[in-house]
């Protein structure tokens, strides 16, 4: 069928399987010995899809809704549809925003089942084994970032006139597989997806000559590490009011910008190609500027955490390092908020509903290993799970986990839409920092001793969550 011709729905499905037929086909999975489990994802992904592509409306619809289309389609007409946006030539590609629906249900729909389907996947076969030894070398291993390129997740942000797939935000699509991914292991999904912060930027903000030199990279078959540099080492920082500064500068180069500053736990910083650094310029606000690996005046230091430690954080100091004038995001005409000055609220928005994501999949990951364990192991001549002490306690994780993950449903559901979500991204990040910390702390708890030894992985979960209320901006 023509590709134009396409349903939405058609097209969407399709997305997922062409994704997961590039892992199979890949020579990766057979140096990871998982050619087996990937065979596996193939054909129960390649059923699903089946089910999907046999529908003829999504299930989000009412039953009158359904009935209309139906008479729609028995007239030989067809639901109305939005004009594809066509980026004029020249002009940067842009993604519109989901139409609501007037319906409010959370559930996935079949094609973002696909897209999760393939994540959980991923997670279970590819990051569960690979965990440890990141978490240990304090760096992801080359061989699980080139596998995760090949689920082609960036593809899925990009608009069709950059080389992408996408034809409408997808932040909710987005926050599903970054919940499956954080399942599998936190340190090493914000490896994986540090570079969609940046694409995302490039997408939302980025000239048409930005988008042309960078986000062809990003949907390509290497994976192409890159990071958002916000978060900036001093009490009470406010990701959105950096004090790293830009100031107008000349070079040999011609005309540009030199930056000042220092930013904190930013991942792959070790190797990183590129940076996209928020810093305050005078008189114009908070500005995002790409800065290559290799700029002179940039030191990049390890910087390895508590917790997240497969992401590889680094440090990054900026001693006047000079980029030139295509490096400001947007250039001198960059989408502007109603005060005027570039939106850098709207970057820290979404990295809190994405860091929210990330604390739902951690805190999935604890109360999927405590059910079975605290079932299996006894005291007394009993599971420990009788007690109601540690009942409660496991009830207690559970509903807190679906209270998270209704509020970063919520906000990128807003999000998508286009409207305001900032009040619904503050909730986030208090809620699944709280909420998120007291999952890893329980999970300790209610495994004793075990809790506290590296025999079992919930330590390393305990020490994820606990960055969720500290870390700010880098997915």
């Amino acid at each position: 069928m023509n590709e134009g011709r396409k349903s939405p729905i058609e097209r969407v499905a399709g997305t997922p399987l062409r994704l997961i037929t590039q892992l199979g086909g890949g020579d990766l999975v057979d140096r990871l010995g998982l050619r087996d489990a990937t065979e596996r994802a193939l054909h129960g992904v390649g059923k699903a899809a089946g089910k999907v592509m046999s529908k003829k409306s999504p299930l989000t619809l009412s039953d009158s809704a359904r009935a209309k289309r139906a008479a729609e389609e028995s007239k030989g007409e067809g639901p109305p549809t939005a004009p594809k946006p066509v980026a004029p030539a020249g002009q940067p590609a842009r993604l519109a925003n989901i139409a609501p629906t007037g319906v409010f249900d959370l559930r996935p729909t079949d094609d973002q089942e696909l897209v999760r389907a393939t994540a959980r996947r991923f997670a279970d076969e590819v990051m569960r084994k690979a965990a440890y030894a990141a978490d240990a070398a304090a760096a992801p291993d080359p061989a699980v970032l080139a596998a995760a390129q090949e689920l082609g997740l960036a593809a899925l942000l990009v608009p069709e006139a950059a080389g992408g797939i996408a034809e409408t935000r997808a932040l909710v699509t987005t926050v599903l597989a970054i919940e499956e991914l954080a399942r599998g292991d936190m340190g090493l999904a914000l490896a994986m997806l540090a570079p969609l912060g940046v694409v995302n930027a490039l997408v939302e903000h980025g000239t048409h000559a930005q988008q042309q030199t960078w986000l062809p990279r990003f949907t390509g078959d290497a994976f192409v590490p890159a990071a958002l540099a916000l978060l900036e080492p001093r009490p009470g920082s406010d990701a959105a009011r950096p004090q790293t500064g830009a100031m107008r500068a000349r070079s040999d180069q011609g005309s540009g910008w030199k930056l000042f500053g220092e930013k904190s736990l930013v991942p792959l910083g070790q190797s990183a190609e590129l940076f996209l650094v928020l810093a305050e310029v005078m008189g114009a606000g908070p500005r995002l500027f790409l800065v290559p690996r290799g700029t002179a005046g940039v030191t990049v230091t390890p910087q390895p955490a508590m917790g997240l430690r497969a992401a590889g954080t680094c440090k990054l100091e900026l001693d006047g390092a000079f980029v030139p004038d295509d490096a400001l995001l947007g250039g001198e005409d960059a989408v502007v908020d109603a005060r005027g000055s570039f939106d850098a609220r709207a970057i820290v928005d979404r990295a809190r509903v994405a860091w929210g994501a990330m604390a739902v999949g951690g805190a999935r990951a604890v109360v999927d290993y405590v059910i079975p364990y605290c079932n299996e192991r006894k005291a007394f001549g009993e599971p420990v799970s009788h007690r109601q002490a540690v009942a409660f306690m496991i009830a207690d994780l559970a509903i807190e986990l679906e209270g998270m993950r209704l509020l970063v449903h919520r906000a990128a559901s807003l999000a998508d839409q286009g409207k305001p979500f900032t009040r619904e991204a503050n909730l986030v990040r208090v809620q699944c920092g709280a909420k998120g910390m007291k999952a890893g702390t329980d999970g300790v708890q209610l495994l004793g001793g075990h809790g506290f030894v590296k025999d079992h992985p919930v330590e390393r979960w305990y020490r994820d969550l606990r960055a969720i209320a500290v870390m700010e901006g880098a997915l």
